[in-house]
């Protein structure tokens, strides 16, 4: 039961998985006489097995489910039918206003099309509809109205750091603001539960805090699939980019199919709200013509063709010009904010990620209506490590440098790598934890092996034992060195924990060089450790100064 918004419909909805081998695998023949049965008429089966076979499929399920619905007297029903990569599973779907009827409808389904070869199929149709239509309604959907403004984001990397500066710059604007992400739920800076809240539970539990002016909500594609989203509108979406990760998983193979998941914001976003999204990300910016609402274009190019376009369909855009950040809209002149080095979030202007981070926060603030002045004093005052624990953590630590990220994708690793070349001193050297949740595709923790040995000068594997999720660390240990083997890297030593590769990796660090862990589950333990090695946290001062050495 999904109780809010999804991949299928811009509301609650039931998800049926279905395994369809009787009628994929079943002689042309069997196959066409059973449509013919439920009333489905001329039809081409195509070969056992085949993709052919599958579309017929979806057809079938598609006319049992209007069928059933139409003999328990629900006049019209929505109803959508996707392939997955077997050809002999299907997912049906179909929007639901009362559970008990929905539920009961479901199970309908199901024993129609398992009674495939079955001569009383027009009774047994009948009777199906006949008991869906005497269930009890049951309970709607939980589905929030909210009552105050929401922003949703979502994205595969950079959401819980825009998400946090948007918190920010409305607490900057004297709002009492509520906050939920995959560390927990926030109210004005004080964490209130800890543990994943990115789902629905999350705006759940974000709204019912006491009160709350502003409700920003971290939203995971994971919370999507399984539960829908978790408010009936947002006033603002923002999608901060598509990337490769999580794929395999929850029927998601593609990265066209995840971005189908995270545009569900989208698609909810109040007519008068703003959909804010990535210009230089084809996917997030194909979002906006599925939205109801405005759209507002964010990218560090101001001569984007996406920046032209969204202008010209009435949107607004946020971009970096003549090194501010500067809001455009054709109706007026280009508004500057603030220097981009004056973001503390963007490491003097080292980190394109954290620049386009800013953006997208700046965009939402500004679609909410907050003060201008609020943003630029969220922007400024947003630090790293105070505000944004776990994302782009610099530490001096004696004379070389220690950053903690979390770096989980192949894109999130680049980045990180970008920031570590960005402060290294000329003849230092680039020392990395690698490290991966155990339910990651072989493919994905490969090409983390590669990357990270081809960019840095060391490598080890710190395990994040609490996120194997079944799988042994030796499993995970072989693909992480297949992957440094490919890029002609093979000594790659394993640690049990984030932190034990970390002092590993500290204990050789020299002057001028720079570690960095990809730290998911070890965060404090790693900050508390460090401060105790004497570590002392980056002022943008002292990273600005960093940036300086490193370029000369």
């Amino acid at each position: 039961m999904l109780d809010g918004a999804n991949l299928y419909f811009s509301r609650a909805a039931v998800k049926l998985t279905l395994d369809m081998t009787a009628l994929v695998d079943a002689p042309a023949p069997a196959a066409k006489a059973y449509a013919q049965a439920i009333g489905l008429g001329a039809t081409r089966p195509g070969r056992i097995g085949s993709g052919f076979r599958q579309r017929f499929a979806i057809r079938v399920a598609g006319h049992v489910v209007r069928r059933i619905a139409r003999e328990a007297g629900i006049g019209r029903i929505g109803v959508r039918v996707r392939p997955e990569s077997d050809v002999r599973r299907l997912v049906v779907a179909f929007p639901w206003a009362h559970e008990g009827r929905a539920r009961a409808l479901g199970a309908a389904i199901v024993e129609v099309l398992d009674a495939f070869g079955a001569d009383d199929l027009t009774d047994l149709i009948a009777e199906a509809g006949d008991r869906v239509r005497s269930e009890p309604p049951g309970n709607p959907p939980p589905t929030l109205r909210p009552k105050v403004p929401v922003v949703a984001v979502t994205g595969t990397n950079g959401k819980t750091t825009t998400s946090r500066m948007i918190a920010h710059i409305g607490r900057a604007a004297g709002l009492h603001v509520g906050w939920s992400s995959t560390d927990g739920v926030y109210f004005d800076g004080e964490l209130v539960k800890y543990g994943d809240y990115s789902g629905p539970s999350g705006a759940g539990q974000v709204l019912s805090q006491p009160g709350i002016q502003l409700a920003v909500t971290e939203t995971a594609r994971g919370g999507i699939l399984r539960r829908g989203v978790g408010v009936v509108h947002n006033d603002v979406s923002v999608v901060t980019n598509v990337t490769a990760d999580h794929l395999g998983l929850g029927g998601i193979d593609t990265v066209d199919q995840l971005a189908e998941v995270k545009a569900v914001i989208t698609r909810i976003t109040r007519p008068r709200g703003w959909c804010v999204v990535n210009g230089d990300d084809p996917r997030t910016l194909a979002m906006r013509l599925g939205s109801p609402a405005k759209c507002w274009v964010f990218s560090r190019d101001p001569d984007s063709p996406s920046i032209r376009a969204v202008l010209d369909e009435g949107g607004r855009a946020t971009t970096v010009l003549d090194g501010f950040v500067t809001v455009l809209d054709q109706a007026a002149d280009p508004e500057p904010l603030l220097k981009v080095v004056d973001v503390p979030m963007t490491l003097s202007g080292l980190s394109h990620y954290n620049v386009e981070n800013a953006l997208a926060a700046a965009s939402a603030a500004l679609g909410l209506g907050l003060p201008r002045a609020a943003v630029i004093e969220g922007l400024s005052s947003f630090a790293p490590n105070e505000n944004n624990p776990g994302r782009m953590n610099l530490y001096s630590v004696r004379d070389f440098t220690v950053v903690i990220d979390l770096a989980h994708n192949e894109a999130g690793l680049q980045a990180l790598l970008e920031i570590m070349n960005g402060v290294r001193e000329p003849g230092g050297r680039l020392l990395l934890a690698l490290g991966s949740p155990g339910d990651r595709a072989d493919d994905m923790v490969s090409a983390l092996g590669a990357i990270g040995a081809r960019g840095a000068d060391r490598v080890m594997i710190g395990h994040k034992s609490e996120y194997l999720r079944g799988r042994p660390p030796s499993e995970l240990e072989e693909v992480f060195r297949a992957g440094a083997a490919s890029v002609g890297v093979d000594d790659v030593p394993a640690y049990p924990t984030e932190l034990e590769a970390a002092q590993a990796l500290v204990a050789e660090a020299k002057a001028g060089d720079v570690v960095a862990v990809m730290s998911l589950q070890d965060r404090a333990s790693l900050d508390a450790w460090l401060r105790a090695e004497g570590a002392t946290v980056d002022t943008p001062e002292i990273l600005k100064a960093k940036v300086e050495r490193a370029q000369h």
